[in-house]
């Protein structure tokens, strides 16, 4: 959830919280960026295992475009960040 936005005030589509990290990988990462590669790992290995909603987000993103939301401070070391590089390697097979 973005920091500072109500969850019922987002016009949301879709809300699949089954494709977030585990409450266990992401509280181990606690977005330290020194943890980033291991973490990018260990998530994508969690979304090789098959969240149900994953084909249906990567079937979203195929279709059109899909934003991704976090309430993560760094930009650039947060779970959003990880799963768009996924969705994108997934989408160019």
């Amino acid at each position: 959830m973005p920091r500072g936005i109500d969850k019922k005030k987002l016009r949301l589509d879709f809300w699949y919280k089954d494709v977030a990290p585990s409450s266990q990988l992401r509280k181990w990462f606690n977005h330290d960026p020194a943890k980033w590669d291991e973490f990018r790992r260990q998530y994508f290995a969690e979304l090789d295992s098959g969240p149900a909603a994953l084909g249906r987000l990567a079937e979203s993103a195929r279709s059109g475009n899909v934003t991704l939301l976090h309430s993560a401070r760094d930009e650039g070391h947060n779970s959003a960040e990880a799963l768009r590089d996924y969705l994108e390697s997934e989408l160019q097979e």
